[in-house]
């Protein structure tokens, strides 16, 4: 007899689509998960990734939340503004970003950094992003939670003075 196990792809016979986070199933004997609305996800044993087949996106999973793994810039901007406005929405701001290591040189050209001239203070070399201070994660050596997961932000009660998160793509 088979191990049933066996028939569904590595996530198991349902996941939640990375898109709009309704349980979507498995396809028995593949590796294929299908979602009615936004079509096929491909999971890759090898690397543990979960690729939409129609854009190419990858996604990884860590504590059954799925993170989209990027590739340029422009998309983990995009994320970290909108987990911005989603904090902004519930009554936080955010004090500073945490964005993995493995985006570093992706993301240091997009990066604001403050010069002596325009701030009157002396040399200050902190990177910014929407206005809020920047760090990069440890090693994912040191936490594995980093070979996944994009960014992470620190907050505290409280709307911003300035909300300055309109600056989308400046």
């Amino acid at each position: 007899m088979m191990n049933p196990g066996l028939q569904y792809p590595m996530f198991g016979p349902e996941i939640q689509c990375p898109h709009c986070r309704q349980t979507i199933p498995a396809l028995t004997l593949t590796d294929t998960y299908l979602c009615s609305r936004h079509g096929a996800f491909e999971a890759n044993p090898k690397n543990g990734e979960l690729i939409h087949l129609q854009s190419g996106r990858h996604w990884r999973r860590w504590n059954n939340e799925w993170y989209r793994q990027h590739t340029h810039p422009d998309g983990i901007r995009f994320e970290i503004h909108e987990a911005l406005d989603k904090l902004y929405t519930q009554g936080y701001r955010a004090t500073r970003v945490i964005i993995a290591r493995r985006y570093q040189e992706l993301m240091s050209g997009y990066l604001e950094r403050s010069t002596p001239w325009r701030s009157g203070q002396p040399e200050a070399t902190a990177a910014r992003l929407y206005g809020l201070p920047v760090e990069f994660s440890p090693d994912s050596s040191e936490d594995a939670c980093w070979e996944v997961i994009n960014f992470d932000l620190e907050k505290e009660p409280g709307v911003p003075v300035r909300y300055p998160y309109f600056r989308l793509f400046e």
